[in-house]
């Protein structure tokens, strides 16, 4: 399978570019990051031959890609997903910061166009895995906050992962508990509120990402953690995804589906 990659000189997109390298059953044939456009991807990221980055998705098409990996940003993910759909190659999205009207279109896209997509929060299976337990907590544990770590470089607070962490809570716990007595002495002490779920957003060097889903009940607690220690962790589910999102109806999000 002919696989590009876009934002590949970033921290995710290099890490992806080495795993589709290794996997055997994948190839790397082209590679978007307009900041680099021109140089050897083999120089930057370790892995490439001889292969050119290149400017913009067109690059893409001309390579024959049959999917892409988008790690970008919240400021071009939405178009660049759009630009995949269009061109009719299937998209692997992580990055997160897709407004509603975007995501509308991709879907529509998606649904009426020969291109599939898959958007994930997070490709380690692990931290699927805590959103898909989360769920089923919440259930019978009503009172929850979610607390989420990651390195300083991270474009945005909260994660996409505790964003869709705090929607899976939200469907499935069968009430809203009142809020705790007491007041913010200093306002957002208390965090930030996504689908009525606290959610408290941690950023220093040396975290990569982290996250606790904390429960509690009379008497009791319950904490579901999930630490990734190196990127090299989301890299089987960007696999899974590569090999997968062809198979799929329209635009999917969240990599628990594939499993």
């Amino acid at each position: 399978m002919r696989v590009g990659v876009v934002g590949a000189v970033g921290r995710m997109g290099a890490e992806t570019c080495r795993a589709i390298d290794a996997s055997g059953d994948l190839e790397l044939v082209a590679a978007v990051s307009p900041a680099h456009a021109g140089m050897a991807l083999q120089e930057l990221v370790g892995v490439g031959g001889d292969l050119l980055v290149t400017e913009d998705l067109d690059a893409l098409t001309a390579a024959e890609c049959e999917v892409a990996v988008e790690f970008t940003g919240p400021t071009t993910v939405g178009e660049n997903l759009i630009g995949l759909l269009e061109r009719g190659i299937h998209a692997v999205v992580g990055a997160t910061g897709f407004d509603d009207r975007d995501l509308a279109r991709a879907a529509a896209l998606a649904d009426d166009g020969p291109a599939n997509a898959v958007i994930a929060p997070n490709f380690a299976i692990g931290a699927v895995l805590l959103m898909m337990f989360a769920e089923q907590a919440a259930e019978h544990l009503p009172h929850v906050e979610v607390i989420e770590q990651h390195h300083d470089g991270k474009a945005d607070a909260p994660s996409g992962t505790a964003l869709r962490t705090a929607d899976l809570i939200s469907k499935a716990r069968p009430y809203i508990p009142d809020a705790p007595e007491g007041d913010e002495r200093h306002p957002g002490a208390r965090g930030a509120v996504h689908a009525d779920v606290r959610i408290h957003s941690v950023r220093l060097p040396g975290l990569v990402a982290h996250q606790e889903v904390v429960f509690g009940g009379q008497g009791q607690t319950l904490t579901l953690r999930h630490d990734s220690l190196d990127r090299s962790s989301f890299m089987p589910g960007v696999v899974l995804a590569c090999r997968e999102v062809a198979g799929l109806d329209g635009l999917v999000v969240g990599l628990e589906h594939l499993l």
